[in-house]
């Protein structure tokens, strides 16, 4: 079955900034226990929570391009509408924890299956604040 594409807007109030990367290890008996703190554990929920609304009913199995747009609410020191966020969290950081994710709900049967990705974050004051998620199957 060919899906061609799948785009929707998940709108919230503000976009999760926590990251996969910010994981945390302990070391106990002198092995590394790695475990998530839980403002990832709440970045995964929140983003689970979101995504499940759009899972296609049929995973991606094939080369794909992805567009992810991160739109959040615009600060005292951002007032332009649109203008790129060019501040943390670092763009790959912020998908890291979004693929994984979309990996677990079977968006795909790998994010490896990625093979071109647009990732850009914005400043939003006159649209909501959220993330805007395009798949496209690449021939």
């Amino acid at each position: 079955m060919t899906q061609n594409s799948l785009s929707f807007f998940m709108p919230m109030k503000s976009p999760p900034t926590t990251t996969a990367q910010q994981k945390q290890v302990n070391v106990k008996n002198g092995k590394p226990i790695f475990y998530e703190p839980d403002t990832v554990k709440e970045a995964r929920a929140k983003l689970t929570a979101h995504l499940a609304k759009h899972i296609p009913q049929v995973p991606y199995d094939g080369p794909l391009a992805c567009t992810v747009k991160w739109c959040f609410p615009t600060t005292a020191k951002k007032y332009n509408d649109g203008q790129y966020k060019d501040t943390k969290p670092d763009t790959h950081n912020l998908n890291k924890l979004l693929f994984d994710i979309m990996s677990d709900l079977n968006f795909w049967i790998d994010d490896a299956r990625v093979a071109r990705e647009v990732i850009e974050k914005f400043w939003v004051k006159e649209s909501p604040p959220g993330i805007f998620i395009k798949i496209e199957e690449l021939e």
